[in-house]
């Protein structure tokens, strides 16, 4: 009698370089593919996590509408293949054992996420399975270096990149991509005449898309969500932008970034992809640059495994006592609208509320001028962040934000505050970044700054002197 293998996709919407999906291929058996949206759960009295566990986050807005697309994408290459995907919601544990019980599954399979929360939720999980007595597995499949496997020469954690990318380049070659499964080499799980197993929710029950107001039409216009779209994509930027990337990536208005960023976090496509796809790359230089930048997203995930509380708390506690102003609605909400009156950061914010995306260099600026001109707490701006981006990541824009506010590792220095203007000039000399998203930008109906900036710059380093010796 058939025994199932079950593959419980998370942020790993893809069947090429899945091994979890590889190994259920190789167990031989039907296969059942799930999704558990578990994020309505209201795990406050869950005894699974530990006092210093944050809890599992939602999804932010924008990542959400990226998620129905993606996981409709899935669908798709699963059936192409033969398999379905099944959608649930509840706690996963209890979807994951009573789809284990309905199935009879003697394994179940899934790739590993790196929150505490989440490692605690899939330890509990794994701990009952096993108990059933249900194989129950799981696999590195969204980094190339697990967080556990770098350590100093004292034998502690990162803190510094540079240390720590010397590291991963001095550790083991990533091992290279696994294939996706062909049809006819994977059966789905089915039942009398050839009815499906088992029953799945509808997806566009879940409500991940905007209605009234439907803010996500320039998502539509920007992105295609989906695995097939994401190999595309790198393969265009291998052609046409790897070789510029080192001298262009700085610059907002060139078409110079691989736009891999939310393909990497959803899953769509595996950093061990693009670690091989790039080493292969006729541009040595430009994929040197690009892989490093990979490399800060392996950062993000170490600090992240490491220091759990990255996205709540300050990393250095002096920060604990920083002289943040009191957040005013109106002053947050001119930043949040890109009605600053600060050119290059209000074309920030409108390209990240049209497309889900904002270009890194200009994050940067931003994010300095909330935290340092405006002095609100950086949680404020890393909380708008998350609900509007697409690539909205658990590690990489905490660690961010805190090292924009010098509170976090590896930070920039409280004193070095982004003059926008002069990031303007440099960056997007001849304006045309600013003019695409700010055409009002020097007119009478544009917006008188909201700060000074040479004053908010003083204030903001009266500010630090504050806790410096503390």
């Amino acid at each position: 009698m058939a025994s199932p293998s079950i593959v419980w996709f998370r942020d790993d919407l893809r069947v090429g370089d899945h091994p979890a999906l590889h190994a259920a291929a190789e167990r031989g058996e039907p296969i059942v593919c799930v999704y558990v949206f578990d994020e309505e759960t209201d795990y406050s009295n869950a005894d699974v996590f530990s006092d210093d566990s944050p809890g599992i986050r939602p999804n932010g807005g924008a990542a959400k509408w990226w998620l129905h697309h993606s996981l409709t994408a899935l669908a798709d290459q699963l059936d192409a293949r033969g398999l379905s995907l099944t959608l649930r919601s509840g706690p996963a544990a209890d979807v994951i054992a009573g789809l284990q019980r309905e199935t009879k599954a003697g394994a179940v399979y899934w790739n590993r996420r790196y929150g505490l929360a989440e490692r605690e939720l899939d330890a509990s999980i794994k701990t009952s399975l096993k108990e059933a007595g249900v194989e129950a597995r799981s696999f590195q499949a969204n980094l190339l270096f697990e967080p556990w496997t770098l350590r100093t020469g004292q034998g502690q954690p990162y803190k510094v990149f540079t240390p720590f990318w010397r590291a991963c380049l001095g550790a083991p070659t990533p091992r290279h991509p696994l294939p996706a499964p062909s049809a006819g080499h994977v059966t789905g799980a089915t039942g009398a005449n050839g009815a499906k197993a088992v029953s799945s929710e509808e997806l566009g029950d879940w409500g991940f898309l905007p209605t009234r107001p439907d803010w996500a039409a320039g998502l539509r216009d920007t992105w295609t969500p989906g695995e097939k779209a994401a190999h595309a994509e790198l393969r265009a930027f291998e052609k046409e932008g790897l070789g510029d990337y080192q001298r262009e990536r700085d610059f907002p208005s060139k078409d110079s970034t691989s736009r891999m960023s939310p393909r990497l976090r959803h899953g769509e496509m595996s950093p061990f992809q693009v670690w091989h796809g790039m080493r292969d790359a006729s541009s040595a230089d430009g994929a040197a640059s690009f892989l490093r930048e990979i490399g800060w997203r392996e950062f993000a995930y170490h600090l992240l495994y490491h220091w759990p509380k990255l996205g709540t708390e300050n990393m250095r506690p002096a920060f604990n006592a920083f002289p943040w102003n009191d957040p005013d609605p109106e002053v947050l909400g001119r930043w949040q609208q890109g009605q600053t009156g600060i050119p290059i950061v209000d074309a920030g914010m409108r390209e990240l509320w049209q497309t889900g995306v904002m270009h890194n260099r200009i994050r940067m600026v931003t994010a300095s001028f909330l935290v340092k001109n405006l002095l609100l707490d950086w949680r404020l701006g890393e909380a708008w962040f998350w609900d509007t981006l697409v690539d909205a990541d658990p590690a990489s824009n905490t660690m961010n934000w805190q090292w924009v506010a010098g509170s976090g590792a590896d930070a920039a220095p409280y004193f070095r505050v982004f003059n926008p203007e002069l990031q303007a000039k440099k960056f997007d000399g001849g304006g045309e970044y600013i003019n695409q998203y700010v055409p009002e930008a020097g007119t009478p109906g544009y917006p008188e700054p909201i700060v000074d900036l040479g004053e908010s710059r003083k204030r903001a380093l009266a500010a630090y002197e504050t806790i410096r010796g503390s």
